[in-house]
């Protein structure tokens, strides 16, 4: 599924993109806003894989709204603009819709979008690949933001799905590398001293704090639960480790 966020100013238009949403099978509607602020605020606690966004908005109109994320998802603008087309082009849009635009024309936006994405992932999964080897072990290279950056491993403290996206949080990093990538695929590249504790969550046991319950400390502000299919493993790790009565 492609996690999906709209944004339009106008009520009908939102609701009208919404309803072309839940049309397509492998879109999923992550949330609705009615500016770009309000979609800002959302972004700052989750991740979408795309975002279908009207341009000509009050405030801060969508063009500079994508052109200030950090790691922006893909986007398709929708405006009854037809100038903004171009420069919609040059911040890499995946589609440009004008208003009023029919399903038919929706569906192909999305269609290019599912195409993108399955281009992304298997640029990911080369990059990945190919920068590992048995010299630099410690070494992984994560394609994110279009950039391929080097992450050294024993530096990573723990890393958290989120839908097809994974951050990778790093030691003395305030910000985590956002990459497209399956914990699957990552699970296979990591050493011995990463565990699983979680469907959402691969730590590095380095860096544990404190064990509390059912949960893993990893510092005052990092809690991360054990998810119950995890807990035998993670037990058995601890009582080859534990000293006391």
């Amino acid at each position: 599924m492609i996690r999906c966020l709209a944004i339009d100013d106008e009520p009908l238009a939102l609701q009208q993109l919404v309803a072309y949403i839940s049309k397509v099978p492998f879109l999923e509607l992550a949330a609705q806003c009615q500016s770009a602020l309000e979609a800002r605020s959302f972004l700052e606690n989750d991740t979408v894989d795309a975002i279908f966004c009207d341009i000509n908005m009050p405030d801060l109109n969508g063009m500079d709204f994508v052109k200030s994320l950090a790691v922006p998802p893909l986007v398709v603008f929708t405006t009854a603009y037809s100038e903004y087309a171009v420069e919609g082009f040059r911040v890499n849009a995946v589609d440009y819709l004008l208003k009023p635009f029919g399903l038919q024309d929706f569906q192909r936006a999305a269609n290019r979008l599912k195409d993108r994405l399955s281009e992304t992932a298997s640029a990911s999964d080369i990059s990945l690949s190919s920068f590992h080897s048995p010299l630099s072990s410690d070494i992984l290279f994560l394609k994110t933001d279009y950039r391929i950056v080097k992450v050294c491993i024993p530096d990573i403290r723990y890393i958290e799905a989120m839908s097809e996206y994974l951050k990778v949080w790093i030691e003395g990093e305030p910000k985590p590398i956002i990459t497209l990538l399956s914990m699957k695929k990552i699970e296979e590249r990591l050493p011995d001293y990463f565990m699983r504790i979680h469907r959402s969550y691969i730590i590095n046991l380095n860096k544990i704090q404190e064990v509390n319950k059912n949960r893993v400390i990893m510092d005052q502000d990092t809690y991360l639960p054990i998810g119950d299919l995890y807990k035998d493993s993670f037990q058995t790790y601890l009582n080859t480790r534990f000293l006391g009565k």
